[in-house]
């Protein structure tokens, strides 16, 4: 116990530091994602450029060029087998929701403890899930873009993951794991902030993550807000952190709520989630 103690201060004096400096230490593969998005940005850049940085990565290539060829993004067939093309037919935005979700696959195998590797796997499905079900759910409602629903999706567990990246450096924190999931309740959030400033993510993708600005805007979902929290309804995976799964509003208990349209909706939108999730899920 008087090791978990230490531990414990320890990770939290490192990441209030890190937090003070405004300098996170990012896994590998989130570091891409950053330099992605500085390409992005810059005018002098090319897609010559952007491709370059993804095919350091095999997974990552093998995972853009799967994407490209699923059905929601290649309804004629026309399949494409080189990264460039892969990375143009499928945009940037899920570019960088793909990176996101290797560099969490990624963080899975840093993990001795089956206990921890568990957690993590949940986690990472957990996120699938939600992106996929959030793509799904715009691609189908057309009422916001459908890759900013998924990489808004994919940040939903973002500190619980980089939190979980830390563990290994910490090995005694598992001899209490109650301990370490109030630990991540209160780490989580600000975490999450701080990823969210450094990316420099659209204010509407920092505003769907923000619980306190969380209004009801009825049904069917229009806003990024509404349908990621739909999509977080949706899951199949449950966050293995939370104690238990956002139950489906009762009639009611938002404006225009209603149930039979909700399951509707999940009908009607599922394919597309079994789709998406397939094309990060794969190899």
């Amino acid at each position: 116990m008087q090791d978990f103690e230490a531990q414990i201060r320890a990770l939290a004096a490192q990441i209030e530091l890190e937090l003070e400096e405004g300098h996170l230490n990012f896994p590998v593969l989130m570091e891409i994602s950053l330099r992605l998005k500085q390409l992005a940005d810059d005018p002098n850049s090319s897609l010559d450029d952007i491709t370059a940085i993804v095919r350091t990565e095999p997974v990552l290539s093998a995972k853009v060029v799967r994407m490209a060829n699923s059905i929601l993004l290649n309804p004629y067939g026309a399949y494409i087998t080189d990264v460039n093309s892969a990375v143009k037919r499928i945009g940037l935005v899920a570019l960088r929701c793909l990176t996101f979700a290797v560099a969490a696959e990624q963080l899975i195998q840093d993990h001795r403890s089956t206990l921890l590797r568990n957690l993590a796997t949940d986690l990472w499905r957990h996120s699938v899930d939600t992106a996929s079900w959030a793509y799904a759910f715009a691609h189908h409602l057309r009422t916001v873009n459908p890759d900013t629903a998924m990489l808004t999706g994919m940040m939903v567990d973002i500190g619980q993951f980089l939190l979980l990246a830390r563990i290994p450096k910490y090995p005694a924190l598992e001899s209490n794991i109650e301990r370490f999931f109030e630990f991540m309740d209160v780490w989580k959030n600000p975490i999450s902030r701080s990823v969210l400033e450094v990316f420099e993510l659209p204010d509407d993708i920092v505003d769907a993550l923000d619980d306190e600005t969380f209004s009801d805007n009825g049904w069917p979902p229009k806003t990024l807000q509404d349908i990621v929290r739909i999509a977080i309804l949706a899951t199949d995976v449950p966050n293995p952190f939370e104690r238990k799964k956002p139950p489906v509003p009762k009639d009611g208990s938002y404006a225009n709520f209603d149930q039979q349209q909700f399951i509707a909706l999940l009908d009607a939108a599922r394919i597309g989630k079994d789709t998406i999730a397939n094309a990060i899920l794969g190899g």
